[in-house]
């Protein structure tokens, strides 16, 4: 069966129509905010290495600048760093969404909801370099499980995470496993980085960089897995 490249055009051009259109972070706008509890990064952030009550996680790709917002509601403001992407929904860390709603940390006053509208803005990243722990001002990212993002943001030198990223060989974001030691990379040499005397992508447990989870409801402190 042969076909006219008017028909195959046109075919293309439905498939591309069925696919999903990738969802845009815009310069602000509104949202239905909605409680997370556990830890997660799609792109490898270290959890020990940041503030992870303060984490959005938005259907939008995590990309090499856009990862700080500043979310609002009723006369309240707090900075979320963007390192996952969800399913479609606008979530953020539980004790954020709650100290939002309430002006309270969940581990004070634990409220339950759904939903919640607030408003949103994409700002600059050093407004969130207050949530950038233990890392000397960088953002921390397993060196065994980062590399294709911390290869694409390269490819953007100009990019902020190609200026400001910080590799470490925890194996984990949620650091349970590995060593607490920094890594360095250097692409005229290889493509993997090195980590001195520890082997990459080493998995043993780590108990020394602990990263805790909110429980929903309680406000209870739990450590992650």
């Amino acid at each position: 069966m042969q076909f006219s490249i008017s028909t195959v055009l046109s075919i293309l051009a439905a498939t591309a129509a069925a696919l999903p259109t990738e969802k845009v972070l815009q310069k602000r706008g509104t949202i239905s905010a909605t409680p997370h509890v556990e830890y997660s990064s799609s792109v490898g952030v270290l959890g020990c290495k940041i503030d992870t009550n303060r984490v959005a996680y938005w259907p939008m790709s995590v990309g090499c600048d856009n990862m700080c917002v500043k979310v609002s509601y009723q006369g309240r403001s707090l900075h979320l760093l963007r390192v996952d992407q969800s399913g479609g929904a606008y979530d953020m860390s539980y004790d954020a969404w709650n100290t939002l709603v309430t002006g309270q940390n969940a581990t004070v006053d634990p409220t339950m909801g759904g939903g919640v509208d607030m408003d949103y803005e994409s700002v600059d990243m050093d407004e969130c370099s207050h949530l950038l722990h233990d890392s000397d001002g960088k953002l921390g990212f397993s060196a065994a499980n980062s590399m294709n993002f911390i290869a694409s943001c390269i490819s953007e030198p100009e990019s902020w995470v190609a200026k400001n990223y910080g590799l470490w060989n925890i194996y984990n974001p949620t650091c349970t496993n590995g060593v607490d030691v920094q890594c360095t990379l250097d692409l005229s040499v290889s493509n993997q980085p090195s980590c001195g005397n520890s082997t990459l992508g080493i998995n043993t447990p780590l108990t020394s960089q602990n990263v805790t989870n909110i429980a929903y409801g309680t406000g209870a402190r739990v450590a992650a897995t």
